[in-house]
């Protein structure tokens, strides 16, 4: 076997066995191998081979982001209430394993179970009436992998630094929740925004009023440094708030060389999705897979919401 086929074999075998946590096993057997090897060069290829297959994410420089609506705990939802569903919902994050990921509809307890069952997870995020008695756009984000450099919340409203202000006439308050990230291993640095924009079909106008706060806060940030903005934004990609937003930053889904699951997202614990109001928008990325996330247990999601993962790439 001469040096390339080495490297190729056991990059694609990294590859294949990352996500299933079959790793170990793996460098075992190319330890094995090793011993056998008498040629310094092809010995130094497959080495170098076996780093990769230690960092494939960093060699690879990517970043994998969700967006999630969690639902919130509701005991009228019976059959599909939190209590029911938080485990298999834990079960969703965990199979993705996303490096960041932005929520809505989520309660502190909610998020605090999550943590609590990952606890290579943190979360940070306000209720949406200025403390914790009500939905966060919570924010979980890998303490291995990222580091958090600021943060904060602003309102779509007329007072957005005012907590839990409502100046449009919807009938709950509406935001943002935000960092800037930093990751450990590179020093490089990306911003992400968290939002949940009004649900009812008459609030157009007003999803359009919170698009135009959030230009305009993302216009704030420097141009050059990647951009991820997820949410529920309750319309779909024909509306004017899709257009707003995608004349600066691109619909990940759209943009994808590959795309996987359904694309809609709301199946309002039903299985079939109806509309595709869950996004992922990004800036200074290459987005290079999605997918819409249906993992379920027979009749039991883990929300009325489809999750949408994205692999992007500086």
């Amino acid at each position: 076997m001469d040096a390339v086929t080495c490297a190729y074999r056991w990059i694609a075998s990294a590859d294949r066995t990352r996500e299933s946590g079959r790793c170990i096993q793996v460098n075992i057997v190319m330890m094995k191998a090793f011993m056998s090897i008498s040629r310094p060069w092809l010995l130094a290829a497959c080495v170098a081979a076996l780093a990769l297959m230690h960092h494939p994410a960093q060699a690879a420089d990517r970043l994998r982001v969700m967006t999630f609506n969690v639902r919130l705990p509701m005991a009228s939802d019976g059959p599909e209430r939190w209590e029911a569903r938080r485990d298999l919902f834990v079960k969703t994050i965990r199979e993705q394993h996303p490096d960041v990921f932005g929520t809505q509809e989520l309660y502190k307890a909610q998020g605090d179970y999550v943590v609590a069952k990952l606890p290579g997870y943190k979360w940070f995020g306000m209720g949406r009436k200025g403390n914790d008695g009500d939905e966060h756009m919570g924010v979980f984000y890998r303490t291995d992998e990222l580091r958090v450099l600021d943060s904060g919340n602003f309102w779509l409203s007329d007072t957005p630094e005012v907590p839990g202000s409502n100046t449009w006439g919807t009938p709950f308050p509406r935001m943002v929740t935000w960092a800037r990230f930093q990751r450990k291993d590179d020093g490089r640095t990306f911003v992400l925004f968290d939002t949940h924009l009004p649900y009812r079909a008459q609030d157009d106008a007003v999803r359009e009023k919170g698009a135009a706060v959030i230009l305009k806060r993302i216009s704030k940030f420097p141009g050059d440094e990647p951009f991820v903005l997820t949410g529920d934004f309750n319309t779909t990609p024909a509306s004017h708030v899709h257009a707003m937003l995608t004349r600066h930053l691109q619909d990940a889904w759209l943009a994808a060389p590959h795309r996987s699951g359904p694309d809609k997202t709301f199946h309002d614990f039903t299985g079939k999705p109806t509309e595709r109001i869950d996004w992922i928008l990004v800036r200074g990325f290459r987005v290079q897979d999605v997918r819409t996330v249906t993992t379920h247990d027979g009749k039991l999601h883990p929300s009325d919401h489809f999750p949408v993962v994205a692999e992007l790439e500086w």
